[in-house]
């Protein structure tokens, strides 16, 4: 998704600024070209050396863009982007972006460029509250150039805890990884898309209980794709497994644990739902009874007496209507096709992904999958081995 692009990044005045150095890093491995401009205050934080060093290139300052040169710097770097990335975005730099205002190398390079922006706020709580700031940073979105990554809640390096933490930088990975691909586009703009995943526990006592391996890392990677697009985010997300949360205001998380919890949210949300996309790897069956004290090994069962759960994929097939598109998964072993096939016309689905979870690579806990994508008009695409989020955004192309 990303060799052979170019990543500029604005870093601005914060001790946030550490976690970029570890950003350009992890970018320079996955082949992007890194090139970074340091603000006059990020240079407090960060010393130009470090980052050349991690990018392996020049690191530019406001001293070079004050020089003459054969091309004006800003214009240069500003034609050479397919992203930028600023962060940590100052409550300064956010006021300068918001109305346009340009008197350093950073803020001339946003106006000379014509890609995607991607930026990551980062301040003490009390200024991230400022009504002031609350009006650029609303103002900043209405430029459909900005791509906006929210600042989290935690403990400050002020000693304050609240809302202010720059995101991490796995998630800035995630976010610059989408939007290289997407080059900005949002096609998904405007839509609602419902999605479940991770894995269900059927419970026998408070200790024990039936389930799977799943992670709930596929679910993730299509909401991240999907944000990135531009939609409205609903994940419903089953287990006990932690997922990172996407610090975008259009992302919504619902936690639940059972199979029958989240067919009730699925339900529940149904409805406004655009696309569901169904990835969760959903119990077929629980328990017969529950007991609501842990039972002595002595009193197990050998045959356990099992009962079967409300099929999700099944009732949503029967509700649909014509303007909803049903995206189901089928995770399988040997002949995968054929009973992914199947189970798309059994429960009246428009796609289906059917993934093969007995090969080496891919599959559950995996950063990677591969499938083939098949359609109920006939369509049949295989998808090579490739990361979760890669396979999320070949899935959005086929459906859009």
């Amino acid at each position: 998704m990303t060799t052979g692009k170019n990543v500029l990044i604005g870093i601005g005045g914060g001790i946030a600024a550490y976690k970029v150095c570890q950003l350009i890093s992890r970018l320079y491995q996955t082949g992007v070209s890194v090139q970074v401009i340091l603000t006059e205050a990020a240079q407090q934080f960060i010393t130009p050396l470090t980052v050349s060093t991690l990018s392996r290139h020049h690191a530019y300052t406001d001293l070079e863009f004050w020089q003459n040169s054969a091309r004006p710097l800003h214009i240069e770097l500003g034609e050479w982007a397919d992203l930028f990335l600023i962060a940590p975005l100052t409550a300064n730099t956010l006021g300068k972006l918001a109305y346009g205002f340009a008197d350093n190398l950073l803020t001339n390079t946003v106006l000379a460029s014509g890609c995607p922006i991607l930026v990551a706020p980062a301040m003490n709580t009390d200024m991230w509250e400022q009504p002031s700031v609350q009006r650029n940073w609303e103002l900043l979105q209405q430029d459909q150039r900005y791509h906006v990554l929210e600042p989290t809640g935690g403990l400050l390096a002020c000693d304050r805890a609240g809302k202010g933490r720059m995101t991490e930088p796995d998630q800035l990975l995630r976010s610059v990884q989408s939007l290289l691909y997407t080059e900005g586009k949002r096609d998904f703009l405007g839509k609602h898309i419902l999605i479940n995943g991770g894995g269900t526990q059927e419970y026998l006592d408070p200790v024990r209980f039936i389930g799977n391996p799943a992670t709930g890392k596929m679910g993730s990677a299509i909401a991240q794709a999907a944000i990135d697009r531009g939609a409205t985010v609903t994940l419903v997300h089953g287990g006990h497994t932690e997922i990172p949360l996407i610090p975008s205001p259009r992302f919504r998380l619902i936690s639940v644990i059972s199979a029958d919890e989240m067919y009730e949210a699925m339900l529940a949300h149904f409805p406004t739902a655009d696309y569901t996309m169904l990835s969760a790897a959903v119990a077929d069956v629980k328990p017969a009874h529950y007991s609501t004290k842990k039972l002595p090994k002595k009193e197990i069962p050998n045959c356990l007496p099992l009962t079967s759960v409300r099929d999700i994929a099944a009732t949503l097939g029967k509700e649909k209507q014509p303007q909803q598109t049903l995206v189901g998964f089928a995770a399988q072993t040997g002949d995968f096709v054929k009973p992914a096939r199947e189970k798309m016309a059994r429960k009246n689905l428009d796609y289906i992904v059917a993934n093969p979870i007995d090969r080496t690579e891919g599959g559950f806990g995996s950063d990677d999958n591969q499938c083939i994508i098949l359609g109920k008009a006939g369509q049949e695409q295989s998808i090579p081995l490739c990361s979760k989020l890669q396979l999320a955004h070949y899935l959005f192309d086929l459906i859009s």
